[in-house]
């Protein structure tokens, strides 16, 4: 169970992750926002990535093979990568409207082989 843990942390880490670092872009259509100077953004976006951190340190800790998690530190960062990916398309997506091409869909499958490539023995 550490494992899935391990991976619903960096799922709830990376949406906060997601929104602090591309959410401020979505956010400018308010205008209380729009108004902000640029430390006021970074400001939010910190506020933001306080949460990412909650979760994201637990996940690492919970999960890593040193501390009595079943990853190592190289499948741990691989898993994050993918995770942050998969947040990062359906974020975009619904936010911006942005369409998932060809491309994108064969380099996720690359990201997924690389998950597969790293846990084998």
């Amino acid at each position: 169970m550490t494992g899935v843990y391990t991976i619903l942390l960096l799922i709830a880490s990376n949406v906060f992750m997601t929104f602090a670092w591309y959410g401020h872009l979505k956010m400018k259509e308010f205008s209380w926002f729009a108004s902000l100077p640029l430390i006021g953004v970074i400001l939010f976006s910190w506020g933001i990535a306080f949460f990412e951190y909650c979760f994201q340190v637990p996940a690492n800790r919970i999960g890593f093979q040193q501390n009595g998690g079943p990853f190592s530190l190289i499948q741990l960062k691989i898993i994050q990568e993918v995770i942050t990916l998969t947040v990062f398309v359906v974020f975009s997506s619904f936010a911006f409207g942005e369409a998932v091409k060809w491309n994108h869909i064969v380099a996720f499958c690359f990201m997924v082989a690389a998950v597969y490539l790293v846990f084998l023995k």
